[in-house]
């Protein structure tokens, strides 16, 4: 099982806690053995290949709303929401390949990511994309728990349908704006898994 990196440095601490306390305090060292298991746990980083055609999900998660709305970059889009629980893979990858066109982070509150003003009130991170079926809009959302988001991304990066480019640690929200023409084949309260769940196309046949 690959670990996303940017949970190195936190398992390492926690390993070089556990083995420290097998010689000064074993007893420590049992308490310690389940949470080393849940940091590797939580940075887990499987290899996924998408389903078929199509775009994939951007996160592991439940599907909790899917709607027509607008946006400024986007315009008219399908906006698809999913929430990510804090035992889902937090690791984020594109829905479709495409070049980074805009950036923005927004400072923000904390809310319980399901709440539905938590994608207008929390702290996020914009990432749009420029894809060869339109712009689409990915939007990583902190939550109640988690207290960080990753983004690698410049503007002017050129990112693979599916290729990783952050996470959202310990579980939240995040919002993908898709075409309006988009069909969707998911609906409230499906699973998804990031880069492998197809979430839909731009014609019935993908």
């Amino acid at each position: 099982m690959k670990i996303a990196r940017d949970g190195y440095h936190l398992i390492g601490f926690v390993f070089f806690m556990f083995v420290g306390s097998l010689f000064f305090s074993p007893p420590v060292a049992f308490f310690l053995i389940p949470l080393l298991g849940l940091a590797v746990w939580f940075f887990r980083d499987p290899e996924r290949e998408p389903d078929g055609p199509g775009f994939v999900s951007p996160a592991d998660g439940k599907i909790v709303e899917v709607f027509m709305t607008t946006h400024p970059f986007t315009g008219s889009a399908l906006k698809i929401g999913i929430f990510m629980n804090p035992l889902d893979v937090h690791v984020n990858r594109a829905p479709e390949g495409g070049r980074v066109e805009w950036l923005e982070y927004v400072p923000g509150k904390k809310l319980p990511a399901f709440r539905p003003k938590a994608s207008e009130l929390n702290e996020r991170m914009y990432v749009g994309l420029e894809t060869g079926h339109g712009p689409v809009l990915l939007v990583q959302i902190a939550g109640f728990l988690a207290r960080r988001i990753v983004c690698r991304l410049r503007k002017g990066d050129r990112l693979e349908r599916g290729e990783r480019f952050g996470m959202i640690k310990l579980g939240s929200k995040v919002d993908v704006y898709l075409p309006p023409e988009f069909q969707p084949r998911v609906k409230p309260g499906d699973r998804v898994y990031a880069g492998r769940t197809v979430l839909g196309g731009m014609s019935v046949e993908e």
